[in-house]
């Protein structure tokens, strides 16, 4: 509808070329909005007060001109100016109607547009670091990449979903040495198990199945082990002590062994998160690896033409690339003085191999704490001869666990954390993908254990659920008294739904198309969530104040058609998000 009132506008202005205003009015700049008060119509638009000083004409002068020119429509039953040159849509009974008659139509379909034109979008997201299980964080990462990957894809853009496996660096190497010392304990070694390392339980069950896969040919005495190494926490440096220890590791098994201690440690934990995510509903087109792009010369050649461009210098025996050039706070090291490549640089070649496999945008869901990661990685593309506006990042705030009102503690590194798994197993996936997203991904998310399993109107995955159920039982009804719905007749009586409630509800369906456009454009998939909360509400107010399956069957099948209307888009809704449509509770 914000389309052809739009459309409306262009011609009306069109007309006004050459007279009113001097010059041809930008196509941009014409916004319709849904009118947040009824008493102002249904449809709203500031264009007047945005052209005003440019045609030397006051707002509301301007605004009587436009809607003077105005084309005939039967959209429309009337348009008013008011305040100080709003614009404001009355629609037509029918085009109300005809709401209904496209979402009964088009279906699955109604809600999407070409608004994308193909754009070839990467959302990349969740991202973990193979080093454990994915925790209640990383979940809400996944359900927010995973519904804004589907809000594109409704909304015309060619998607591709990726996970960045980050399985090249220091974290690997701790998770290594976490099993290797766990699978020395398990052989009834005394060797102490490092303050830095991975604790949870997870290490051990990687560790057990390193020894059915070695037997004993990994192990070495304590002496071997601790003979040199500098004190552990709390007497020593617990980051020093890690170190040395993977270092004395890598001495005492040799290349090809650390090597397969480090794969079948990878092995178990990807095998691990590919699963959680399956099971979350969350699938990816790919998994790129961050070691086998490594391995490909990939950094060699980003830095090389970094180097051609005249972007890198050196500057106390490291490398740097002059990212402040391109508007970040500081120049940032590409390679250390030791010769060892920074996380920069091989994030940086991941990038640009997006480019390079025809993306056009980049949107990356990175956890609040790497805020300060975004500006140098725009600036290393811009750096690159790449657009800046092709690197987009979704920063997701915390998450914190409450039950009965504590907040329940977490910590990785001690293995005392939630995982997604335990909270899916717990609350159901229907209600973590609802909850994980009822917030904005920029504020943090308090989320209730309780209320998320409640049969309560105040838990927002039942109250939506139930209404979509509540249709589902009609139709049952519907049945079981011998009767049969006439969408026919239905669609020719829908003059029928002349009460204040079904006209909130018409005025709902109207309003979902627009909502998925700007969920997807303005990357918030919560308002998808809030527009159904207030969907569901109107059509539970409308069923406890109407019968629906009464005598007189041009009412009745009117009646229905909107029950299914309604019924059709909040299942077309939650499979964006990602939830159930049950046809019970």
């Amino acid at each position: 509808m914000k389309t052809e009132l739009e459309e409306l506008l262009a011609q009306a202005l069109a007309r006004l070329e050459g007279s009113t205003l001097g010059v041809p009015v930008d196509r941009s700049t014409i916004v319709v909005e849904r009118a947040r008060d009824a008493q102002h119509g249904d449809y709203a638009s500031n264009i007047a007060m945005r052209l005003a000083k440019a045609a030397g004409l006051r707002p509301r002068e301007l605004a009587e001109a436009i809607v003077a020119a105005l084309p005939a429509s039967p959209l429309l039953a009337s348009v008013e100016v008011a305040g100080a040159g709003f614009i404001n849509f009355y629609l037509a009974p029918a085009a109300q109607f005809d709401t209904l008659r496209c979402v009964l139509e088009q279906g699955e379909r109604y809600g999407t547009s070409d608004a994308g034109r193909g754009q070839r979008v990467m959302v990349e997201f969740v991202s973990a670091n193979p080093t454990g299980p994915l925790h209640v964080g990383h979940g809400r990462q996944a359900a927010y990449g995973a519904t804004l990957a589907n809000l594109l894809r409704a909304t015309g853009h060619a998607v591709q979903r990726e996970y960045y496996i980050n399985d090249a660096g220091r974290q690997v190497d701790i998770l290594t040495a976490s099993v290797w010392v766990r699978y020395l304990q398990a052989a009834g070694s005394t060797l102490p198990f490092p303050q830095n390392g991975y604790r949870a339980d997870y290490v051990n069950a990687i560790a057990a199945s390193l020894r059915a896969a070695r037997g004993a040919t990994l192990e070495h005495s304590l002496a071997d082990v601790l003979e040199g190494l500098p004190a552990d926490a709390p007497a020593g440096d617990k980051e020093l002590y890690i170190d040395a220890l993977i270092a004395r590791m890598r001495a005492l098994l040799g290349a090809a062994d650390y090597e397969a201690v480090l794969e079948l440690s990878l092995a178990a934990m990807l095998a691990d998160i590919r699963a959680d995510l399956a099971a979350f509903g969350v699938e990816f087109e790919l998994w790129s690896s961050e070691r086998a792009l490594a391995r490909s010369g990939a950094v060699e050649r980003t830095l090389a033409r970094l180097a051609a461009l005249g972007q890198t210098y050196e500057k106390d025996g490291a490398l740097w690339l002059r990212t402040t050039t391109h508007g970040d706070s500081e120049d940032r090291v590409l390679v250390r003085a030791n010769g060892a490549q920074t996380y920069f640089a091989p994030d940086l070649s991941y990038h640009i191999d997006k480019r390079a496999r025809g993306f056009e945008l980049m949107i990356d869901v990175w956890g609040a704490d790497h805020h300060g990661y975004v500006d140098r990685m725009r600036a290393g593309l811009v750096a690159l001869g790449e657009p800046g506006e092709c690197f987009e990042v979704c920063l997701m705030q915390f998450v914190s666990l409450y039950r009965g009102g504590e907040k329940i503690p977490m910590g990785k590194r001690d293995g005392q954390f939630v995982t997604l798994r335990q909270l899916r197993e717990e609350v159901g996936n229907d209600a973590c993908r609802l909850f994980y997203l009822m917030r904005s991904h920029d504020q943090h998310l308090d989320f209730d254990l309780e209320l998320a399993k409640s049969r309560s109107n105040d838990n927002p995955v039942y109250y939506l659920q139930y209404a979509y159920a509540r249709v589902a039982s009609v139709m049952k009804q519907l049945a079981a008294r011998g009767l049969a719905y006439d969408a026919t007749e239905a669609l020719a009586n829908l003059g029928r739904l002349d009460g204040p409630h079904e006209a909130a509800i018409l005025t709902a369906l109207r309003g979902y198309p627009d909502v998925i456009a700007m969920a997807a454009a303005n990357r918030t998939p919560h308002t998808l969530v809030h527009y159904l909360r207030e969907l569901a509400q109107a059509f539970h107010t409308w069923y406890n104040a109407a019968q629906f399956i009464v005598d007189d069957g041009a009412t009745r099948n009117a009646r229905l058609a909107l029950a299914q209307g309604v019924q059709q888009v909040l299942r077309n809704g939650l499979a964006l998000l990602g939830a159930s449509a049950p046809e019970s509770m």
